[in-house]
């Protein structure tokens, strides 16, 4: 059995280091070095959130994802890695920032140990419910090809408006990254059935356990999302 808690970073540095070095364990397996969602400067940055997951049976820090807040401490992670091919994210991200919360979530991973077993969809449906229960307006993703139709699911679109009509080449030559957003969490339509119940579900109970289902079969998952709501 899976567990997933939420913290904010600053509360919790014992936990950041364990998810900064699972993922960039992950990202390194994929021959890749520089995300700038795998830096760790966020450790002390007060509006990052994180949902760590956890293996209950060993205790191993098996996947996990960050929620960031714009703010005047730090661009997006999403900000760094699109302003190398297109200064325009600056401006787009300031518009969403003009009097509303906006932000992104990103450093989604999971460990090879758990591939197949769908915590990647769950994350993603938590961290739009996470960033609706913290009171967020919108929210920013930079994801694989492999990943837009999941979000899409999750009531995310792609924000044709940077890039080649929202793609970057990106962290690699060979790879590919698309800018996605949620143009208004309290409006949220998910674009699946089955993602709009579940992201219900969590933003109505905080605490709870649910069963993921994934290629390699069914998980069982308990989470806590308990997080103050912003101001």
């Amino acid at each position: 059995m899976l567990s997933v808690r939420t913290f904010r970073a600053i509360d919790d540095l014992d936990s950041c280091v364990k998810f900064a070095e699972g993922h960039a364990n992950v990202l390194r397996d994929y021959g890749i070095t520089k995300v700038t969602s795998s830096r760790n400067d966020w450790f002390e940055n007060p509006d990052v959130y994180v949902a760590l997951v956890e293996d209950q049976d060993t205790g191993e820090v098996v996947g996990g994802e960050r929620i960031h807040l714009v703010n005047n401490i730090q661009p997006l992670p999403i900000e760094d890695a699109i302003s190398i091919v297109d200064k325009g994210i600056h401006s787009l991200i300031a518009r969403y920032a003009d009097q509303k919360i906006t932000g992104e979530i990103c450093g989604l991973w999971n460990s090879k140990s758990i591939a197949g077993r769908g915590v990647s969809y769950f994350l993603t449906k938590l961290g739009v419910a996470i960033a609706y229960r913290l009171g967020m307006d919108s929210l920013f993703v930079l994801c694989a090809p492999y990943t837009v139709s999941m979000c899409q699911n999750a009531g995310f679109t792609i924000e044709t408006s940077i890039g080649n009509e929202g793609t970057f080449v990106y962290p690699k030559l060979d790879l590919i990254a698309t800018a996605l957003v949620v143009k208004d969490m309290k409006n949220l339509t998910p674009g699946d059935p089955d993602y709009a119940a579940q992201i219900s579900k969590f933003i109505e109970e905080a605490e709870g356990t649910i069963d993921e289902v994934g290629q390699k079969g069914t998980t069982r998952i308990s989470y806590n999302i308990s997080l103050p709501r912003l101001k």
